[in-house]
């Protein structure tokens, strides 16, 4: 308790984090760093198995991601009707530690099996989405709207820190314990996140008997019972939602925008470096830009563009400028301006896009943060990814030039930026509103 108000006061460094929030904030910053760092510490391994499939092969598994996608979310609402989410979030991490230890030992055994890879690549594609769902869907509970704004921005840092650390310390061990030892060390990693979640989840429990001791009707706080429902209720809920339909709009075109990037990024790269070593080298270069400012700017700048001018500025800002880098890229098809785009797209997507839109969820009931927000994140996002894929290689095959694609990029990045702004126009406005009463 000494050190609290210490650690408190480097925290406001960062965020505008109240005393009784410390606990809360600090746990949930360990948890989203252990998972993503476990995520990309094996992450290397996929490409690696990917590399051994074929890559006629792993273009196929693309479809296969998209249906385990689709059926995974029945499941996972079937689970989140049924049990306490105190006992089933941890339990998940768990589960995921069982599996990728059981995958480490069959590649220990056999490197070149099809079907174990097969499976690892499929799994592994899926599950870093639903991760991610799960552990924002119970932040959204745990806090208020206000409080989102405020401290997502740094929780997510610790993703950003994980996204860091994994894949380094994935570098430094393979050569000595091979891609079974990493695999073995990424299922090290989610056994630290069950205990930070297990310290979530108590700090969560005493709060909420705080609240119903101060509450004249303690039905009124929230419970930790099964959701109770159809398995499918996410479905319909957001079918019946013009608010939770445009999210799943903002989401199909995010990924529009990004696979048409991803696939001028292959082109391009491809075309300007012959040998793969350098290619490799490009990407890692990439990718430690794009982490480096965006955990700069989720320390200092995400929550305070959030508390100060709205929702709607961190999902715009970014899409208003892809729309300006696609018509660039129409004229000036060279690497640099795709390196550029690339590295603007992820950051802004890590940094800004991605909390504002789980900011989007904060005043929404707990059977939607649940039940349509795994639809929307996994199934919603891995469908949009193929067809895009699709649309692109529809393109290519037409005789689209690499200016006319860009083009559509564009466009695509014009109607991004409406969608967002309209949602988050929405949203802020009913948080004023609640503010107001």
């Amino acid at each position: 308790m000494q050190n609290e108000p210490a650690l408190q006061r480097q925290l406001s460094r960062f965020a505008k984090v109240e005393p009784r929030e410390t606990a809360a904030v600090v746990a949930a910053f360990c948890l989203f760093f252990f998972v993503l760092g476990s995520y990309f510490a094996v992450r290397p391994v996929r490409e690696t198995v990917a590399t051994l499939l074929g890559r006629d092969r792993v273009a196929d598994l693309w479809l296969y991601t998209a249906l385990f996608a689709i059926l995974i979310v029945p499941l996972y609402g079937w689970l989140i009707a049924r049990f306490r989410r105190s006992i089933l979030l941890p339990w998940v991490y768990g589960v995921v530690a069982v599996i990728l230890g059981v995958i480490g030992f069959n590649i220990q055994m056999d490197e070149s099996n099809l079907r174990v890879g097969t499976f690892f690549y499929v799994w592994i594609s899926v599950l870093n989405l639903m991760l991610v769902s799960v552990f924002w869907s119970f932040l959204l509970e745990m806090f208020s709207a206000e409080q989102t704004k405020r401290l997502f921005g740094f929780i997510a840092a610790g993703g950003t820190f994980g996204a860091l650390v994994g894949p380094l310390i994935a570098r430094l061990l393979v050569d000595s314990i091979g891609n079974s030892g990493v695999l073995y060390v990424g299922s090290v990693g989610f056994l630290g996140a069950i205990v930070c979640q297990r310290i979530l989840i108590g700090i969560w429990n005493r709060e909420r008997s705080e609240r119903m001791a101060e509450t004249p009707d303690g039905s009124a706080v929230a419970s930790d019972a099964g959701l109770g429902g159809n398995p499918f209720a996410g479905i319909f809920i957001v079918l019946r939602s013009p608010y939770l339909l445009g999210i799943a709009s903002f989401v199909v075109l995010l990924s529009a925008v990004n696979t048409f990037l991803y696939f001028e990024q292959l082109r391009i790269v491809t075309e300007t470096f012959e040998d793969t070593t350098r290619r490799t080298e490009v990407f890692a270069t990439i990718d430690f830009i794009v982490q480096s400012l965006t955990i700069f700017s989720q320390l200092f700048l995400t929550g305070r563009i959030a508390s100060k001018l709205g929702v709607r500025t961190l999902l715009t800002f970014v899409p208003v400028l892809m729309v300006i880098g696609f018509l660039l890229l129409s004229i000036f098809n060279v690497f640099g301006m795709i390196a550029a785009l690339l590295v603007l797209r992820r950051w802004g997507e890590y940094a800004f896009i991605r909390p504002g839109r789980e900011m989007l969820w904060g005043s929404l009931d707990t059977e939607s943060k649940y039940k349509a927000k795994s639809f929307i994140d996994v199934p919603v996002y891995r469908a949009a990814d193929y067809v895009g894929a699709q649309a692109k290689t529809a393109l290519d095959a037409v005789g689209t030039s690499p200016s006319g694609a860009a083009l559509i990029g564009a466009v695509l990045g014009v109607l991004w930026v409406g969608n967002g702004w309209l949602l988050g126009r929405k949203h802020d406005d009913a948080s004023g509103e609640k503010n107001k009463t």
